[in-house]
């Protein structure tokens, strides 16, 4: 049983690597598309600052995932691996086909899947962190789209009187600044979604531990109100390793595809996307890097002019946002399905 539970978080773990893999275009895509880093000295930058929310971001995203969503006693070490398996093939599909779609939204939807294949409709908690999440597919983007539009007229006003030339030069460093804020909001929120899944396997397996001696005896919890620094430490080790390799289909896609941006428009959607992002985790809601910065780039192109944000790209992205947690949650359901036969419940 213990080296199943190992296994089973380290498919977290893998799941937490394509997350930073498939969500490193959120953290990247600008400062690259922009040049004022090269895509080797930006992936760098972005998984350093992942990790370093280690040391800043509080656990409170962690503790919603861990006890706000699934009612926890029908939580099941084949449960969560059918959550994590889900989620993990989702991001592979979209990520092959080049389309930022969330991370954390295969996961959520992935864990829902997989709970209600095994107890029902009945086994989700249909509470606050629920009507949050859902209600943030919405919000975020949105509020990164006010918050990039509102700081790219902002810097205009401010830099109305400067030529073009002075403001990237201003900018170019700039950036790079914001990136870092970026890249620091996309590790606190994301790596907290694998710390919850993890803390909510070592507590459904608390009556299997409980007694055992030695290092049997972390792998278990009581509650999903206490993260152990060990899980938070791996979680966000493996998020920036994830980062660190990059997914550049995304990038592509998020660089440049959506709207053309100069070094100022990258700092106003980078700082836009980061602000929004960080307020979240501040309440402990799991909302999605992707969507959010997403927006942020749609506001700073939409101050050019509408025609500036090629919207067919973008409705495309909408369009995966809305599938994200039913099929991650279709394919999590079939997974718990195939698990129960092979293994039991």
């Amino acid at each position: 049983m213990a080296a199943f539970i190992v296994a089973i978080i380290g498919v977290a773990l893998v799941f937490d690597f394509s997350n930073g893999f498939h969500d490193s275009a959120n953290s990247i895509a600008t400062i690259v598309g922009t040049r004022v880093l090269s895509p080797l000295a930006a992936v760098v930058w972005a998984a350093s600052f992942n990790f370093a929310a280690l040391f800043i971001v509080k656990t409170a995203v962690a503790k919603a995932i861990g006890s706000g969503m699934v009612e926890q006693s029908v939580v099941t070490p084949n449960l969560i691996l059918a959550a994590l398996l889900g989620a993990i093939a989702w991001n592979l599909i979209t990520w092959y086909y080049g389309i930022p779609s969330s991370s954390s939204h295969a996961l959520i939807g992935g864990y829902a899947g997989a709970a209600i294949a095994k107890a029902g409709i009945s086994a989700i908690l249909w509470g606050t962190k629920w009507k949050q999440t859902l209600w943030f597919i919405v919000i975020s983007p949105i509020v990164g789209l006010v918050a990039g539009y509102l700081l790219m007229v902002l810097v205009y006003w401010a830099f109305r009187r400067s030529a073009p030339a002075r403001v990237d030069r201003f900018f170019r460093p700039a950036q790079i600044a914001s990136s870092a804020l970026l890249s620091l909001s996309h590790g606190g929120n994301d790596a907290q979604k694998t710390m919850g899944i993890v803390v909510a396997l070592l507590v459904s397996v608390h009556p299997v531990f409980a007694n055992q001696p030695g290092i049997l005896h972390h792998l278990y919890l009581t509650d999903a109100n206490t993260i152990p620094l060990w899980v938070e430490v791996i979680a966000y080790t493996s998020i920036s390793l994830g980062t660190l390799f990059g997914g550049w289909r995304i990038v592509h896609t998020m660089g440049s595809r959506i709207t053309k941006l100069r070094p100022v428009g990258g700092f106003c959607a980078e700082t836009g996307g980061a602000m929004a992002i960080l307020l979240a985790t501040r309440f402990g809601i799991p909302v999605s890097t992707t969507h959010t910065i997403t927006g942020s780039i749609v506001g700073v192109g939409a101050t050019h002019r509408l025609s500036a944000v090629r919207w067919g790209i973008a409705g495309r992205i909408v369009w995966a946002w809305i599938l994200t947690i039913p099929a991650a949650g279709a394919l999590s359901a079939v997974g718990y399905i195939v698990l129960r036969g092979l293994i039991g419940a």
